[in-house]
């Protein structure tokens, strides 16, 4: 009986305080001050334990930039300058050496599969799923390591669920509350306040620390708000500091719970998935809404996958198909504390969300850009390119013309026949060009 009542004052006592120091300040959008003090002993932890790998590794083995590490130095030159330098004439077999080559380049190293892995990084974070590249250096930064851990399992990971916990049951109970009541200001009012305080909550679950850059250019009702997509909690990085109409396909399960309560009180658009197969369905859905321009911006990730936040992928056209104005967002994390990007060909959802409960913090800058709008000379694919580009300049980021469906697709023939005639223009081209002179 004693030991019960002591449990019970334990989970009390427990709960009081996460209600007290993070629910409450959470819910009013304050700080304490708790996060941040956490923060900078995080920062001194991790640059002291850098300074010991250093003076720990070899010379030889110093740490070096990932972006300046690489199997193998590329030739970026075009086929016709690449191929030039090989033929004499319109067609030889000597030819065969160039495109051998590439494809040795691409099995080696290419420019996709990398980015479905996470992000290298320059020195040990004292996680134990990144300390592949590195080594038992000494007693005092193992030490570290240890305690490291007894933190983040035995305090930080009981906390967090707790928060989740709490943040999440709020948004389903608030949601379905707010959606009994009749359409109205009073009605937008309470279901963006819900929102907003559930993802507060949410975020503090993940120790998260956001920056956010350039606020005047924050996605406006009736827009389409497009963002790089690293994870999935991308969404409440965004939804913490304004409220989106979000865009997906209808789930099951806890998920498909959460889906059914947001709806109610917030013109979310989802999806079944026979739905998501037919384009014309989902634009018209979609231009239906941002027609209305009382209604909430929409959140659309246009790569359609998660990348491993080091590049942005080819932009899907369909999002600037529907017409409006687009609000591009970049979103860059900072990997030293924590790993955002979600491998779902590798983890589950249960198995990710361990991994960044069990991470030190989620760190990152959020970048709202200016509205931009398609111009009379471009098509959907040239305005989804600039769209883009301006994220990846932002963010620092590697823009790639590729489609992120190759993570679990096969290269599009399309592709394969684009370089086919590229090729055989060439040829034709100098063929031509021979019979001429003779």
């Amino acid at each position: 009986m004693e030991g019960t009542e002591l449990a019970v004052q334990v989970v009390g006592t427990w709960l009081t305080l996460v209600l007290s120091l993070i629910l409450l300040p959470s819910a009013f959008g304050v700080s304490l001050g708790i996060s941040e003090i956490y923060m900078k002993i995080l920062v001194k932890t991790l640059e002291w334990a850098t300074l010991r790998i250093e003076k720990g590794s070899p010379k030889e083995s110093s740490l070096k930039s990932p972006s300046s590490v690489g199997i193998i130095q590329r030739d970026e030159s075009p086929m016709e300058k690449g191929i030039s330098g090989h033929r004499g004439g319109d067609f030889e077999l000597s030819d065969v050496f160039y495109f051998s080559k590439k494809g040795f380049e691409a099995i080696v190293e290419d420019e996709v599969t990398q980015r479905f892995s996470s992000e290298e990084l320059v020195s040990w974070n004292l996680l134990t799923r990144t300390n592949i590249n590195f080594q038992y250096i000494s007693l005092r930064l193992t030490t570290v390591w240890v305690l490291g851990v007894i933190v983040r399992y035995c305090f930080l990971l009981p906390l967090r669920i707790t928060l989740a916990f709490f943040g999440i049951s709020l948004l389903v109970i608030g949601t379905t509350m707010v959606g009994q009541l009749p359409n109205s200001s009073l009605k937008n009012w309470l279901s963006e306040l819900v929102h907003l305080t559930c993802c507060r909550i949410c975020v503090r679950a993940l120790s998260g620390t956001i920056h956010y850059h350039n606020k005047q250019y924050r996605p406006q009702k009736g827009g389409i708000c497009v963002a790089n997509h690293t994870s999935p909690i991308d969404v409440l990085i965004l939804t913490t500091d304004g409220c989106y109409a979000m865009v997906g396909q209808v789930h099951g399960g806890l998920m498909g719970i959460i889906q059914r309560a947001m709806v109610k009180a917030c013109p979310h658009v989802w999806f079944e998935r026979s739905e998501m197969k037919d384009r014309h369905l989902v634009t018209k859905r979609l231009r239906e809404h941002i027609a209305d321009k009382k209604k909430l911006p929409i959140l659309i990730f246009p790569e359609g996958t998660c990348i491993n936040n080091t590049s942005v992928m080819m932009f899907k056209k369909g999002s600037f198909e529907i017409g409006g104005t687009i609000y591009p967002v970049a979103i860059k994390y900072n990997p030293q504390f924590g790993d955002a990007f979600w491998n779902s060909s590798k983890y589950n959802m249960v198995n990710y969300l361990l991994r960044m409960m069990t991470s030190w913090a989620i760190v990152c800058d959020v970048w709202y850009l200016p509205p931009m709008t398609r111009e009379e000379d471009e098509d959907a694919v040239q305005f989804a390119n600039r769209v883009k580009s301006a994220i990846a300049v932002q963010g620092g980021l590697t823009e790639l013309p590729w489609d992120g469906g190759l993570k679990r697709a096969k290269v599009k023939d399309t592709l394969k026949e684009e370089q086919q005639k590229n090729y055989s223009k060439m040829i034709v081209g100098n063929g031509s060009i021979n019979t001429e002179s003779e």
